[in-house]
């Protein structure tokens, strides 16, 4: 089972359709619903994220987590790929979620890709609000024993400089305080670049999608 998506119904509402969209979970079952069967020898694979994660605006099975496990299978892995991302999340959004995501996944993940902070940034949260969650999240991921892969995120330009020099650092010091492996931009050779992106300039389409992949599978195969 090489893409496996939270099961759930989404409905979502998007604003100026942007990454700053708003979405509804609706569960289609009363309990916690298992997100991964028997592992069966694979290596279970979390991707939790925002919209650059869940694959917004892009076709079922396009987004960088299903195409990562592609990639993964085309060099002889075998891998469960969960998808947990929404888009319009933030951090909050991300920490409140993450210990029923983790919970949700019999024998728990064996590698999460963790990506927030794009929405934090847009929406001019104080970087002193990302970083605690944040924290809190690569914490429970360390006690709980689970590797990670730590995606970066940088401020977009029009935030100006004051808030990239308070966002931008979050990333690098996180990773090194907890130690985790870190891949320093999630959007590297993507972001600003018409070509790669959607018409809203901030989603990946499905070259850009393909750059994402090709640069964070380098760091993904150690683990595996």
């Amino acid at each position: 089972m090489y893409a496996n998506t939270l099961k759930t119904r989404l409905g979502k509402i998007f604003l100026s359709g942007n990454i700053l969209a708003l979405i509804a979970v609706i569960f289609a079952t009363s309990g916690v619903p298992a997100l991964s069967e028997e592992k069966n020898g694979e290596t279970t694979i979390l991707a939790i994220g925002d919209s650059l994660t869940a694959g917004y605006g892009l076709p079922p099975g396009e987004g960088y987590p299903e195409q990562l496990a592609l990639a993964l299978k085309d060099k002889g892995y075998a891998v469960d790929m969960i998808n947990a991302g929404v888009s319009g999340d933030t951090s909050s959004g991300g920490l409140s979620r993450l210990e029923w995501v983790l919970d949700s996944i019999n024998g728990g993940p064996d590698l999460v890709i963790l990506e927030f902070g794009a929405n934090d940034a847009l929406r001019g949260i104080d970087p002193v609000i990302t970083e605690g969650n944040l924290d809190r999240m690569l914490s429970i991921l360390t006690e709980r024993k689970i590797p990670v892969l730590f995606a970066g995120m940088l401020a977009p330009p029009n935030m100006g400089p004051d808030y990239a020099a308070r966002f931008d650092p979050i990333y690098p010091q996180l990773a090194k305080k907890y130690n985790v492996s870190f891949y320093p931009f999630f959007l590297d050779g993507v972001a600003g670049d018409t070509s790669l992106n959607q018409s809203d300039g901030m989603h990946p389409d499905e070259e850009g999608v393909a750059v994402i992949v090709e640069k964070i599978l380098s760091h993904v195969l150690p683990f595996l």
